[in-house]
């Protein structure tokens, strides 16, 4: 083999090494990253309560000066009247910071855990579950 193509390989080798390396730490260090995790727990909700998610937006914010984890700003379920219609979305808010710092940085599985948790106790307020309630059930 030329010398030219030895150093290509080991360039694409040490380049497959550092993007392995990055997709362990992504969660912590990327908005995009996150962002997926977000999706990949939505999406992994049962479909009973995904059929059931009403005008409702999940989003991802920075979060760098809050102690949440995340939000529920909007009229949960229950409380919902006959008037109810053409609302804006009620919103569920994530905040990447504090949850990455509430993980491990360094741990992409306790991030997921994480995220995961985060959504489901946001969904429950969705669902007109309170934090005393939650708290009572183990969440």
């Amino acid at each position: 083999m030329r010398p030219a193509a030895v150093a290509l390989n080991q360039r694409l080798e040490r380049l497959a090494r550092y993007r392995t390396a990055r997709r362990r730490v992504a969660p912590a260090t990327s908005l995009k990253a996150f962002e997926e995790l977000v999706s990949d727990a939505l999406d992994d909700l049962p479909s009973y309560v995904q059929e059931r998610l009403e005008n409702v937006a999940v989003v991802v914010d920075e979060g760098a000066d809050s102690d949440l984890l995340g939000l529920y700003e909007g009229v949960s379920r229950v409380e919902r009247a006959g008037g109810y219609h053409l609302a804006t979305p009620d919103r569920i808010t994530l905040f990447w910071k504090p949850i990455i710092e509430e993980a491990g940085s360094a741990d992409p599985e306790a991030i997921r855990h994480e995220v995961r948790k985060t959504i489901i106790h946001e969904i429950a307020h969705h669902f007109g579950i309170d934090d005393a309630e939650l708290e009572r059930l183990g969440g």
